[in-house]
């Protein structure tokens, strides 16, 4: 069976993987319940499911904005990352950095609350007001770019030359960020009488030790030098399978 080393399989990626990478990116970025995932939380409990939506659309915003700075700042550099000893070592690298941010999540003692303040806008438009309060609060935390850049060098995000992959990737990543606000204001709204700082508190740990294991096992598997199969399928030799 054929073999692809790391920089042929760069060049190999299909737009259903690239898309697929980019969702998981845009709900692990989204994931943990910082300051914006509390006021979505907030707001879902006190004015309704689509006011915190609102707020979770903002945050996808901003996460879209530090994503395309991160890609463009790395592609920048691709034909250094695309050499194979370099590359692996973004890769151990970027494990490395998620981890990290694992155990941050698993450690971290959520607020018990956000101060809301509407501003004119709010009051004029509230759900314009809601989105573009949940964009600053996201936006203001420049360190989300650390984040990316782990997300990015794990999961091979950058592709040069690829252009239809690497945008579908981009538009995955907004829609994975979407999906999870969507699913916690969801979750909240039919949960609400039993939904507490406990609950939130839970959930960073569940998904600190989630983002810990995986990040574990990328580094046991960028360090035992896996290598890449594929199969084509069929006549199209475009599509193809990774073991």
């Amino acid at each position: 069976m054929p073999s692809l080393n790391f920089q042929d399989w760069m060049q190999n990626v299909g737009v259903f993987e690239e898309i697929m990478k980019g969702f998981l990116i845009g709900v692990l970025a989204s994931a943990p319940m910082g300051p914006v995932g509390i006021l979505t939380v907030q707001r879902t409990l006190n004015k309704g499911r689509w006011e915190g939506f609102a707020t979770g659309i903002g945050a996808s915003i901003s996460d879209i904005l530090y994503a395309i700075i991160t890609g463009y700042f790395m592609y920048l550099v691709v034909d250094i990352i695309e050499d194979p000893i370099i590359a692996l070592w973004i890769k151990v690298i970027g494990s490395v950095l998620l981890f990290a941010f694992g155990v941050y999540t698993f450690k971290s003692i959520p607020p018990h609350k956000v101060l809301d303040r509407e501003s004119p806008v709010e009051t004029k438009n509230k759900l314009n007001g809601f989105i573009i309060s949940g964009f600053f609060i996201t936006v203001s935390n420049p360190l989300i770019i650390l984040l990316f850049v782990a997300l990015f060098g794990q999961f091979t995000f950058i592709l040069a030359g690829n252009w239809l992959a690497q945008t579908m990737g981009y538009i995955s990543i907004v829609a994975g960020a979407l999906a999870w606000w969507f699913g916690l204001t969801w979750l909240v709204d039919k949960v609400r009488a039993r939904f507490s700082h406990q609950v939130i508190w839970r959930m960073n740990r569940i998904i600190g030790i989630v983002v810990m294991v995986v990040s574990a096992l990328m580094i046991v598997y960028a360090l035992t030098g896996h290598t890449f199969h594929y199969i084509p399928f069929g006549n199209d030799p475009g599509f193809q399978l990774f073991e």
